[in-house]
């Protein structure tokens, strides 16, 4: 059951890189004004579900603080940068900033991730070089929106290792959202505030349903497994975001890519092999 609660949440951030790159490319939506309805969202919706719910601790004021920063550099970061970034690319490139993020966390925190975790991590981030090959030139690619993403991945990668004992998730992403707002909002400023109607629906399900839920699923998976095994498992959204690239937006899918994704999924595979093995034996 948590394997298919994890690939739902999986599916849910696959689902955001897909629905900025339709609204940015073809809907016209400034990227700011799409970052700001975004978190509004899902800090009403997390909201309105954690205060019927009645259940559940609030996070401290330096949890919440430090979980707003972290969305509020990932939100920034990935919003901006989809502005030339197709979205099996930025995917790639913001979730191998997570896995390392994460990994050197966890290393430099005294922790050993086990020899199928850096070998599965090993062939995952391979898969990603290789799926990276036919995306663009990089060299075409504006420095700063490279860069955003990076920042994206690394803010992204150190939201995860915050929902380890963070608590309900539910509240914890509530108050993450709320305060993360205060930090988007100059956003407003630097954009020119296009949002059409379509444009505007897409940000709220972004906001609302693969943001909002899709993060306190994310943070019930991330409780209960191994940081790095979530890392490696992150490596997974690219090549769901490019198949919904494929589906929605018209990215092509190569020879090449389907190799890639092989050895992302394989390498994901070597990773959580022991631990299923180990269950079936009990």
């Amino acid at each position: 059951m948590i394997y298919l609660i994890a690939l739902g949440a999986l599916f849910a951030l696959a689902a955001n890189s897909v629905l900025i790159r339709l609204a940015v490319v073809d809907y016209g939506a400034d990227p700011a004004a799409f970052a700001v309805v975004r978190v509004a969202t899902g800090a009403v919706v997390l909201m309105t579900i954690a205060l019927l719910q009645k259940r559940g601790a609030w996070p401290t004021t330096a949890r919440s603080f430090a979980g707003a920063l972290c969305l509020a550099g990932y939100i920034i970061g990935f919003s901006l940068a989809y502005r030339t970034l197709d979205a099996g690319f930025g995917a790639l490139l913001l979730f191998g900033w997570v896995q390392i993020t994460i990994f050197a966390t966890v290393v430099a925190r005294g922790n050993r991730p086990s020899v199928f975790q850096w070998i599965g991590a090993i062939v995952a981030f391979f898969g990603l070089v290789w799926l990276l090959k036919p995306s663009s030139d990089l060299g075409a690619l504006p420095v700063i929106d490279l860069m955003l993403m990076s920042f994206a991945g690394m803010s992204w990668g150190f939201y995860t290792l915050l929902g380890r004992g963070a608590g309900d998730p539910v509240r914890v992403n509530a108050m993450s959202f709320a305060l993360c707002l205060l930090f988007v909002l100059p956003l407003m400023m630097v954009g020119n505030g296009a949002l059409s109607g379509p444009a505007l629906v897409l940000a709220m399900v972004s906001g609302g349903i693969t943001s909002g839920l899709g993060y306190a699923l994310w943070y019930r998976i991330v409780a209960v497994i191994d940081p790095a095994l979530a890392g490696v498992g992150q490596l997974m959204v690219p090549v769901l975001a490019s198949l919904g690239g494929l589906v929605w937006i018209n990215e092509p899918i190569t020879v090449q890519w389907l190799i890639g994704a092989a050895l992302v999924l394989g390498g994901i595979g070597l990773s959580i092999a022991p631990q299923i093995i180990a269950k079936r034996r009990l």
